[in-house]
Formats: C-alpha cells, structure tokens, sequence
C-alpha cells in the first residue's frame, strides 16, 4: 500500500482514497489495509464519523498480524478529535494483545502512545498511570540491553517533566527535564538526543517562557507537526502574529497520520481558517 501512503504524504487525498478503494477490490486479502488507509485519509479531510466507519472495517477484517496496526489507527482517529478516553480502549486492546505474545518492547511503545494521547488531551493522571505502564513494560524484557534501559529510563523521565510542566510545577519539571538530559549525555542513545531541545521546549512553553520555548524548539525536529504548532502557540502567545500563522500553515504542509499530526492539525485548522 506504499504509493497510497505516498499520495497521504503529498496532501493527494482523493487520488489516495480512490487508490485504495481500487485496491481494496482489486485484492480482497489486503481489503482490510485498505479500509485503513482510507480512514486515515478522510480523517486528515476532517471527515472523522466516515473514517471510523472504515477502520472499524479494518479492524474487523485485520488477520491477527494486522491487529494491533488496525486498534492503533483508530486510535489515532479519536486522537484527531481529542478524545482521549476513546482513544485509550483501544489502545489498551493493542497493548493486551502485545503483552499476551510477550511483545514488551511493542507493548511498551503502545502504553507511551496512549500516555501521551491522554496528556495532550489533558488528562494527566491517565498520562501519568500509561507512562508509568510503558516503563515498567519495557522493563521486563529479559533481553534488555544497558543502552535500551537508559532509552526506557529517559523517556520515563521525560514523561514525568512534561507531566509537571502541565501541572504548572515549572521548577520540577525543568529539574526532572535535567535529569532526562543527563541520560542522553551518556551517548548510549546518541538518536534521542534532538528530543532534548523538544523536551525543553515544551517545559518553557508550559512555564510561559515563551522566548525560551521558541530558542528551544527551533533546535527540536521541524518536519514535527506537533513541534511546529508548539512553536506557533509560543509565537502566538508572544504577540507575533506572523510567525504564529507561518508555523500553523506550515503544520497544514504535513500529511501525517500519526498522534503528532492528531495534536496539531486541528487547531491549525482552525487558527487558519479564523
């Protein structure tokens, strides 16, 4: 289903829906893939109630190795509305099927998916609780390398600082975000270190330190839409309108069905639109 992804990826979003529709027909065994290829597509149209018609057919027709990817994606879907109590049933249903093939590191990542879907959604203490459960998971890997507990250890800590900052404990969480960075400073994990400048961001946003916030995540990964609209929020929130409708059209320039793209597509939407 790769040049359907493809046509997601360019913003072609008829032409991808047509795709997989032929597709689907054309091949009944990949029907199901196509079913979730089109609902991810009409939910980056905005057409929420009609994509879930269609992943709830994924979901349905999914082979057992297609499960988890299918409750993941409508996941995702009621991630594009926030609501994450939805979310969270059936990211739960993906991390219980992980977990009985003793799938740690998956189940561990599913568990981070959810946390961060609540977080964003508001609901800490359901953030707090899935983080936790996304740690302790990937701890009982019996294979897991010193480099990998410190992966684990850093995106616990990480977890915990953005957990504070929306609390407003603005000096615990730039303590825990330190402590995150520490981590990194080993070099075991040398490919998460440009989430440092993200993690530090977002601490400075939700401290109101907005001219940090905005030196911060212009050193974080700008092809994220949920960095981008971070950093439109810090603009906005600054006073300069511009470069806060610079960032919220650039988000809208990136096709992506995945909880960064459900966190920042709407309200750029909307700041666009208004």
């Amino acid at each position: 289903m790769a040049p359907g992804q493809k046509l997601i990826s360019e913003g072609k979003l008829d032409e991808a829906i047509s795709f997989y529709k032929n597709a689907g027909q054309t091949n009944p065994n990949a029907a199901w893939e196509a079913s979730l290829g089109i609902g991810a597509a009409l939910d980056l149209k905005g057409d929420y109630s009609v994509a879930r018609q269609e992943i709830q057919k994924g979901i349905d027709a999914a082979p057992a190795n297609g499960k988890v990817r299918a409750l993941r994606t409508m996941a995702i879907s009621y991630a594009f509305t926030d609501d994450a109590g939805q979310a969270g049933k059936y990211e739960q249903q993906a991390y219980t099927i992980q977990m009985a093939a003793n799938d740690f590191n998956a189940a561990a990542g599913t568990a981070d998916e959810a946390a961060r879907i609540y977080l964003e959604g508001g609901d800490l203490d359901d953030a707090r609780k899935w983080y936790e459960k996304g740690h302790a998971t990937a701890m009982q890997n019996p294979k897991l390398t010193d480099a990998e507990k410190d992966l684990w250890n850093f995106r616990w800590e990480n977890a915990q600082a953005r957990i504070a900052a929306r609390k407003g404990n603005s000096s615990e969480a730039r303590h825990i975000a330190a402590s995150a960075k520490a981590i990194i400073d080993k070099g075991t994990n040398p490919d998460q270190a440009q989430f440092v400048p993200y993690l530090e961001g977002y601490v400075a946003f939700y401290g109101d330190d907005y001219a940090a916030a905005i030196s911060d995540l212009q050193k974080a990964n700008q092809k994220d839409p949920f960095i981008l609209v971070l950093l439109a929020q810090a603009y906005e929130k600054s006073g300069d309108q511009k470069n806060a409708m610079d960032y919220y059209r650039k988000v809208l320039q990136i096709y992506a069905h995945t909880p960064t793209g459900a966190f920042a597509r709407p309200l750029a939407e909307k700041k666009v639109g208004s």
